[in-house]
């Protein structure tokens, strides 16, 4: 009990240092925050775009299910399932298991929003099929990348707080898997979304207008890999100028 009394003020004091480090230093007002407000920009971009082209219905009446479908016979992608899953904007494709889940607003929804987002994950699909290169390099950051993001800042800080030079080291080896991950995300993103709306165009899914409306969806979509991208980027290099400025 002794030993848990005197360690208390010692932890609580490493913790407020930490806190300070992550939002009171220079670098983080100058490098992190202003990617922070535009992360927080490109998900009220992409939400807005997607709650009004919801609202317009495709001419045809094609739902997002039946777009992927249209893409993936497209591509003779036949041992890919399509299924529903509950939430908004948590459509994603598996590519474990090969199965590509629609949310709710995009499964049965024949809008132009439903078309956009369903088409460009079944670009991903389309990746898996190809054998696309980043693809599988981003799936193998997956768990570096949840490791790294997780506790590599912390343990970075750490290191500055306590001096101690092989946790910074480790830290920042760790965070940098992290930023290595969002920076293939970038590709692979964009790489999905030029593959839907290639084949939305080759086979005539939309009209033009309608087209229009896709591209501002997945414009707007990939802004946000952007802001994150770019935050991953500053806050890996405020935890190096920290260091630089520790040492």
């Amino acid at each position: 009990m002794l030993q848990n009394k005197t360690r208390r003020p010692l932890t609580a004091r490493i913790i407020r240092v930490i806190l300070s480090f992550m939002y009171l230093d220079p670098y983080y007002l100058v490098l992190v925050v202003p990617t922070i407000f535009l992360s927080l920009w490109a998900q009220f971009t992409v939400k807005s775009a997607f709650s009004k082209y919801s609202r317009i219905r495709c001419s045809r009446g094609i739902t997002g299910a039946g777009a992927a479908q249209i893409l993936m016979d497209a591509n003779d992608i036949s041992n890919v399932r399509i299924e529903p899953v509950a939430g908004s904007l948590t459509d994603h494709y598996d590519p474990a298991h090969r199965v590509l889940r629609l949310s709710e607003q995009v499964y049965d929804k024949p809008s132009i929003a439903a078309v956009g987002v369903a088409a460009h994950e079944t670009g991903h699909a389309i990746q898996h099929a190809r054998g696309y290169g980043p693809l599988g390099l981003r799936s193998t950051l997956v768990p570096v990348a949840n490791i790294g993001s997780t506790i590599g800042p912390w343990l970075a800080l750490g290191g500055i707080v306590m001096s101690f030079q092989p946790l910074l080291t480790i830290g920042i080896i760790l965070f940098a898997g992290a930023v290595a991950f969002y920076l293939i995300t970038l590709p692979v993103e964009f790489n999905a979304s030029s593959r839907a709306l290639a084949i939305l165009e080759e086979n005539q899914v939309l009209d033009s207008r309608e087209l229009a409306g896709v591209k501002k969806v997945l414009s707007a979509a990939a802004m946000t890999y952007v802001a994150s991208a770019l935050t991953a980027v500053m806050s890996l290099l405020r935890l190096i100028l920290l260091a630089r400025r520790r040492r």
